[in-house]
């Protein structure tokens, strides 16, 4: 099983059995009321997730969410789920560039940490074994934190939602006519 290890010693979260699975209750709940119909893209920069993406017949592309994507302000929904929100150390610019890709209307789905853990970057390696990855920034996000985060990406959120032992925030734009 693989471990995100902060550069203090803390190990995360982290459920690599999760991102071989099928899609779980918890996760077909909070995906239940997304804007649809919702196509599925998968955007990854590692080769090994978008081959395993691949093999599961998903439409994946290899690249950072930061560059060109197809349908850019008209996607329905943004999910950053396991996570996801820590990519590349800055959940403000991250949130930021989901609010450009949704249409007025759309949702960002974030899987957040539960209340109490805040908001902070941490310094973090991928251990599998006795094998480990390079540092990289990697943000915690709490559903305590999420509104400040998505206030400062020009989002609101719209719900919070517990699933198990899993949270979950529903954004949308501030701009958004509702």
């Amino acid at each position: 099983m693989a471990r995100l290890r902060t550069s203090e010693g803390t190990v995360l979260a982290l459920d690599d059995a999760r991102w071989h699975g099928e899609v779980d209750r918890w996760e077909r709940r909070v995906l239940d009321g997304l804007p649809g119909p919702v196509p599925s893209l998968g955007v990854d920069t590692a080769p090994a997730a978008v081959t395993l993406a691949r093999r599961r017949g998903a439409a994946v592309l290899q690249r950072s969410v930061f560059d060109r994507l197809p349908g850019e302000g008209r996607w329905g929904a943004v999910v950053l789920l396991d996570g996801n929100v820590g990519i590349g150390g800055d959940a403000v610019r991250l949130l930021a560039r989901c609010a450009r890709l949704i249409n007025a209307d759309g949702t960002v789905l974030v899987e957040v940490d539960p209340p109490g853990s805040g908001w902070g970057t941490r310094r973090v390696r991928v251990e599998h074994g006795s094998d480990t990855g390079p540092w990289f920034d990697w943000v915690v996000v709490g559903a305590d934190a999420i509104g400040a985060v998505a206030a400062a990406a020009g989002l609101r959120v719209t719900r919070i939602d517990r699933s198990g032992e899993r949270w979950f925030a529903r954004l949308e734009r501030c701009d958004a006519g509702r």
